[in-house]
């Protein structure tokens, strides 16, 4: 008996016809709104008076997580942004389109790491 695997099994199926790939489309919306929700989760901080305390008098300032976490996640954003525009494949695209939504949540989550706990 030959034990080769037929071509048909080799090679992978295309997609349906009527399917419609949109992860570029989604990465580029993802990548549009990330400025927009940046700009929300500062005002959020701001409206807090801890922090618009801390930035105006310098005044129970709390650290939050540090800096060099947001911008490694901002820059990795980017990066797998340029990837899920910029590759062939759908398989990368897909990954790249997860990792660059992991990483722009994680860059608002830090901004937000900053806003006071509720007195106790």
């Amino acid at each position: 008996m030959d034990d080769a695997p037929s071509p048909s099994a080799i090679t992978p199926s295309p997609a349906p016809a009527g399917a419609k790939d949109r992860t570029r489309l989604w990465a580029g919306l993802s990548a549009g709104l990330f400025p927009v929700a940046f700009v929300g989760a500062v005002l959020l901080l701001l409206s807090s008076v801890r922090v618009s305390g801390c930035v105006t008098y310098g005044v129970e300032c709390t650290r939050g997580l540090p800096g060099w976490l947001f911008l490694w996640s901002a820059g990795a954003a980017g990066v797998a942004f340029l990837v899920a525009v910029a590759a062939p494949r759908l398989r990368v695209r897909r990954w790249a389109l997860g990792a660059q939504l992991l990483a722009e949540c994680t860059a608002i989550l830090v901004i937000l790491s900053y806003y006071p706990d509720p007195p106790a």
